[in-house]
């Protein structure tokens, strides 16, 4: 290949959609967690309860559940492909160690501890220090899967020569056989038939998923535009496939004991769709895309103590379920937006939330 000549299957330096889905998804998370508060069985997983519920809110929650965690665990691993454009494996395990282990450890002694006894005091538990990952058991996974993967994910980094991606680029050329991606998490389903598919956290179920997501994430973005050309092909017939299945699940299962491998064909059509709509949307630059995200990272570590405080307030006032929700989601996306404003000017604190020591300028 001539010097300055690109591969077909080489990845892009920078793909401004994925910066967007990664500030979505964080941003999904958040109304997510706020919604389960107005859920009958919040308190059960460590949430404080609304007494008035908003039962009917479970239905569009439901459509996001299934691929809101494994569009993480794929933007994750198209990160660490990404970054590897930049860095050898040794700069990149050191800077994901000061990028997800730091965070965790503080997050594990500080943050999460705080969530704890919001919730324990609020219901009579009294004031009880008890150190734990909570919220962030993605980061969990996610650095244990740097660390397993990193050596063989090395075969991806350089597209020209590998048998494996030329397969793929060759196979991709037909959107259609992208369907064929939602074969490895179907079988994932398959084996380990989760209970509740969406319920990631803490579970066998969620790490063997993640790892499925993030190793296929840094194998999509190997194939640099093959994939994208692709997924924007596909979009349409991808969507309609996953609202399908999700009315499947909604009117023939009432969204609950469906089979676990149609759910995780739902999840991949979704995240076809997805990638597919904001590669064809957003992969542009924009005004404040850069700030935001930067500042996701830190609002997803802060956010949950925040809402346990807000919600503490919020859900005593005399006001309709409804307003309170929205009074919440305001209250938490503000102040978690207000304390990365704090966060980002001190230089200390900037790596304990996932931040680089010293912003660029």
């Amino acid at each position: 290949m001539a010097v300055g000549a690109q591969s077909e299957t080489a990845p892009a330096f920078r793909r401004h959609d994925i910066d967007w889905l990664r500030i979505a998804a964080i941003g999904l998370l958040i109304l997510y967690h706020a919604v389960i508060g107005f859920q009958p069985w919040a308190r059960d997983i460590w949430f404080i309860q609304n007494d008035q519920t908003l039962e009917w809110l479970w239905i569009p929650m439901s459509l996001l559940n299934v691929w809101r965690i494994p569009l993480l665990f794929v933007v994750s691993g198209m990160g660490l492909r990404f970054a590897l454009e930049r860095r050898d494996w040794k700069q990149l395990l050191a800077d994901r160690f000061l990028r997800i282990f730091v965070p965790l450890a503080f997050g594990f002694f500080v943050i999460c501890p705080i969530t704890a006894i919001l919730f324990t005091s609020r219901y009579g538990g009294g004031l009880v220090y008890l150190p734990n990952a909570g919220h962030l058991w993605f980061l969990v996974n996610l650095f244990l899967y740097v660390l397993v993967l990193l050596p063989f994910l090395g075969f991806f980094r350089k597209p020209d020569g590998n048998p494996a991606l030329r397969f793929l680029a060759r196979s991709f050329r037909r959107p259609l056989a992208l369907f064929f991606l939602a074969i490895p998490p179907m079988l994932e389903a398959w084996i380990l038939d989760p209970e509740i598919y969406w319920a990631y956290a803490g579970s066998l179920h969620g790490l063997a998923l993640g790892l499925v997501c993030f190793s296929g994430g840094f194998i999509l973005a190997s194939l640099g535009p093959v994939f994208w050309a692709s997924v924007v092909r596909v979009r349409l017939p991808a969507l309609l496939a996953a609202f399908s299945l999700y009315l499947v699940r909604l009117l023939a299962f009432g969204l609950q004991h469906e089979p676990a491998p149609m759910v995780a064909l739902e999840s991949s059509c979704w995240l076809l769709a997805v990638f597919g709509f904001s590669a064809t949307f957003l992969n542009r630059p924009a005004r404040h895309l850069r700030y935001l995200s930067e500042g996701v990272y830190p609002m997803y570590i802060l956010h949950m103590p925040i809402q346990f405080a807000l919600s503490r307030i919020v859900f005593s006032l005399p006001l309709p379920a409804a307003i309170k929700l929205l009074l919440l989601l305001a209250g938490v996306l503000g102040l978690s937006l207000a304390a990365y404003e704090c966060v980002r000017r001190v230089f200390w604190l900037r790596p304990l939330l996932g931040l680089r020591p010293h912003a660029k300028a």
